[in-house]
């Protein structure tokens, strides 16, 4: 028994988990000082969540280069998990900055929301350090139920009941095929372990038309591509985006999608390497339909934030460009672009938080009238926001996918690579169209109740600071994310 204990605890290794404990440790302590803290009084869990992010941030750093392996090798603390980890991190600091002034308007200042954002982090956190399917179902479930409540925030609020129940109910679904696609490979491979899975597929026979194995690797792909909002199963992605609270779509758009490309990446590149040209050709198709379903259905849209929720299902499709490339250029493009997407989409969120009245029915193109003018910083730095969703240099939106498509190219998807560049054209239409009512419409109102806030404001800069770094100098970054292969 004393021998049984010593292995348990040998394969414990908490370092390995260490940043998400972390976390979570912060996030408890934050609900109990939520109970005792007067309602509606929320400021200082903003900022002590803020702290704890900074902690974690410095706990991952000191990791990098110095890969942890824990839990009988279901967990591991590598560069690749530390680089997702430092996005994931960004994304959260972003969201809490622009949520107190924002959740104070709207009438539900509730501090249990702080520790929510960091529970659903922490499961990111699990999902791009998974080696387990377990882990990583596990790390998916804790990210997922916390967003379910945080998007069905605003309970007296129809449009947020709406977004948490369709998300609930959609996310629910793609959960059984993941979790079907689990057992399927367990029963083919006898493990749940991604590279003991790998080993197992090498070696059977036949292993690209074993018909469960084909069945099992299908169904849990489709589960990530739910997660992810890859088309066709990007349905629940307009109506919850747009009727979440705007900071909450703001995370949604830019963490989750992370840890669905990080897990996505793991499980594809280990895990499904015997059936690499059937899920490239799988992963292509998908991409393109992706895409153009995401722009040209964004052509149409009048809504500012369900306009950005299209166009975050085409920035799905230029990340799963760098899937379809499956070499080590694709792969570290994924990760520059997903650090690139959480800064410019996460900005532009935040510009539309600040822009909102309460009940936010004026975010449309109309209600965007003359906004430039009115409203300079704001104004310029929405422009920012867009050019770099856009792609125009020199921003990190186009250093993005220049590498995204750069890795396609290197393994001969030119005409994969020339869709992306055609649907970015397309693009152009329905981003610019916001500039001209904001600049070239005269406006409908004076925009009295926007006031500058503070915290949103240094999330703003900080988010232009990342668009205009990444894009200028992505060398440095670029390298970090070379490194973080596998």
């Amino acid at each position: 028994m004393e021998n049984l204990v010593q292995i348990a605890m040998q394969n414990v290794n908490l370092a390995a988990i260490l940043p998400s404990l972390v976390l979570c440790c912060f996030g408890m302590v934050l609900l109990l000082v939520s109970v005792f803290s007067k309602r509606g009084r929320t400021t200082h869990i903003a900022w002590m969540s803020i702290i704890a992010l900074a902690v974690t941030a410095l706990v991952t750093i000191s990791g990098w280069n110095h890969p942890q392996q824990g839990f009988a090798g279901s967990v591991v603390l590598d560069n690749f998990a530390n680089f997702f980890t430092i996005i994931f991190i960004i994304a959260a600091a972003l969201t809490i900055l622009i949520s107190d002034a924002y959740l104070q308007r709207e009438g539900y200042p509730v501090g249990e929301y702080y520790p929510l954002i960091l529970f659903s982090t922490a499961g990111a956190m699990w999902m791009a350090s998974g080696t387990d399917l377990m882990t990583i179902f596990l790390g998916l479930e804790v990210l997922s139920v916390a967003l379910y409540v945080l998007a069905g925030f605003f309970r007296n609020d129809v449009r947020s009941n709406e977004a948490g129940l369709k998300y609930f109910f959609l996310g629910a679904f793609s959960t059984g095929f993941l979790l079907y696609g689990a057992a399927l490979l367990y029963g083919v491979t006898g493990s749940t372990k991604i590279a003991v899975i790998a080993q197992q597929l090498s070696q059977l026979p036949n292993a690209a038309t074993n018909p469960m194995m084909l069945a099992g690797a299908f169904l849990l792909l489709v589960g990530f591509l739910f997660k992810v909002a890859i088309a066709p199963f990007h349905m629940w992605t307009p109506d919850v985006y747009q009727g979440a609270p705007t900071p909450v779509t703001a995370f949604m758009s830019a963490a989750p999608k992370a840890a669905g490309f990080a897990a996505l990446l793991r499980i594809t590149m280990i895990s499904l390497e015997t059936i690499q040209l059937d899920i490239s050709a799988l992963f292509w198709i998908l991409a393109v339909l992706t895409m153009i379903a995401g722009n040209f259905i964004a052509l149409s849209q009048t809504n500012i934030k369900r306009m950005l929720a299209y166009s975050s299902i085409a920035h799905a499709g230029y990340a799963l460009v760098g899937v379809v490339a499956w070499n080590q250029v694709g792969m570290s493009a994924i990760l520059f672009y997903m650090l690139v997407y959480t800064f410019m989409n996460i900005g532009a969120f935040a510009v539309l938080v600040l822009a909102g009245k309460k009940g936010e029915e004026n975010l449309t193109l109309e209600g965007f009238s003359g906004f430039g003018y009115k409203r300079p910083f704001l104004g310029v730095a929405m422009c920012i926001f867009l050019f770099a969703l856009m792609g125009i240099p020199p921003t990190a939106g186009f250093t993005g996918k220049f590498f995204v498509f750069a890795g396609a190219v290197k393994a001969g998807y030119i005409w994969l690579a020339v869709i992306g560049v055609l649907n970015s054209a397309v693009s152009l239409y329905y981003y610019l169209r916001v500039i001209v009512y904001m600049y070239f419409r005269d406006p409908k109102e004076d925009f009295a109740w926007v006031k500058l806030e503070i915290p949103a404001v240094v999330s703003i800069v900080l988010a232009i600071a990342g668009v205009l770094i990444l894009g200028i100098l992505p060398g440095p970054v670029m390298e970090l994310a070379k490194m973080a292969g596998f």
